[in-house]
């Protein structure tokens, strides 16, 4: 148990890693509110975790929108008093050739990957720095160091996260930044959207090589967890068998 429970805001948090972050921190006793548009799914996982003890809340949550999102921290705000962690989780992946010219899912990954993120910035950091303390994690990808074939707008979103979160790490000195980078990690990136050469491709190297979600949970939860003297800026964690 953390000598120091918190309370966190997870964004992305009805599957894969954001739901897997979420029953590693509930478990380790942190106070939670999960945010996601799949209200259902989000539902049926706070209410599991209450069950077995943990302090844990829901709301709707669109992180393309500001106001969703700052209603978000305010939900927290009003159920904890205080908001200690923020994980920028939410993300989408639909790849394909940028000769495909699939505008409109360029601007559903810069929406939800980079302006999701600077939408948790916004409504978390002045909190944060009223109360002299806190801590933002950005998911970030292994795209986010590389670019490949098929990946290019995902890649420059996830390089965009990395420059923000060093930018912002750079001008904080009691707000902790946390870049996560996973490497192929089973979840559903790989099952919506993008070309059906590209999504099988990604969805067969995942089958062959995907490690489980819990591992970048685990790292999450490494980095949350250091004393508030230690800023753990980037974690990288991939497959080992991943080139």
């Amino acid at each position: 148990m953390p000598t120091n429970p918190k309370t966190i805001l997870i964004t992305g948090a009805s599957s894969g890693i954001g739901e897997a972050t979420a029953r590693r921190l509930a478990a380790q006793g942190h106070a939670l509110l999960l945010g996601a548009r799949r209200t259902g799914r989000l539902a049926a996982l706070a209410g599991e975790l209450r069950a077995q003890g943990a302090s844990v809340v829901h709301r709707e949550l669109d992180v393309t929108s500001l106001e969703s999102v700052r209603c978000f921290a305010a939900a927290a705000l009003e159920e904890y008093g205080r908001i200690d962690v923020l994980v920028n989780n939410a993300g989408v992946m639909p790849l394909s050739p940028l000769a495909d010219l699939r505008v409109d899912e360029w601007e559903r990954m810069i929406d939800v990957n980079l302006r999701g993120v600077l939408y948790g910035i916004a409504a978390a950091l002045p909190v944060m720095r009223r109360q002299g303390g806190g801590h933002i994690v950005n998911v970030s990808s292994v795209s986010g160091h590389r670019v490949d074939p098929t990946a290019a707008v995902y890649s420059a979103t996830k390089f965009a996260v990395a420059a923000l979160s060093e930018g912002l790490r750079q001008e904080s000195r009691d707000v902790r930044v946390t870049v996560v980078s996973p490497g192929f990690t089973r979840s559903e990136l790989t099952e919506r959207g993008g070309s059906d050469e590209a999504r099988a491709a990604a969805h067969a190297a995942a089958e062959l090589l995907a490690i489980p979600a819990s591992a970048i949970a685990d790292a999450i939860a490494f980095a949350i967890d250091r004393p508030a003297d230690v800023d753990v800026n980037e974690l990288v964690v991939r497959p080992t068998a991943q080139g």
